[in-house]
């Protein structure tokens, strides 16, 4: 059985990922710099900035990946949940729809005994 999570663990989980995101970013931003100011030949700097970014896009598709698959079982959860109250609401429709047919099938009765 499946359960729908609450706003609150979403709103814990966003304000996580936001950390981590700021976190991986500030990173990247400071080894960038780092290497910008080392002490190192253009090439060889470009060729770890050229790693660095391959690195980070790999990081990003990943990231990227486990959102959507994420994403798509809470989706797939929230149409079980929706599909579940269709049926449920279906059924209780039934049995209203029933009870008013014995309601009026017992009228119907008391009604042709009085006459009788």
């Amino acid at each position: 059985m499946t359960t729908i999570v609450d706003d609150d663990d979403d709103d814990r989980d966003s304000g996580a990922s936001s950390v981590i995101l700021a976190f991986l970013l500030g990173g990247l931003t400071g080894a960038a710099l780092a290497l910008l100011y080392a002490p190192r030949s253009g090439k060889e700097t470009r060729d770890l900035l050229s790693e660095r970014v391959r690195e980070t896009a790999e990081r990003g598709r990943e990231l990227k990946e486990q959102a959507v698959g994420r994403g798509r079982a809470l989706v797939d959860e929230a149409t079980e949940y929706v599909e579940r109250q269709k049926q449920e609401l279906e059924n209780r429709k039934e049995r209203f729809t029933a009870a008013v047919e014995a309601g009026r099938q017992a009228y119907r009765e008391e009604k042709q005994k009085e006459n009788a």
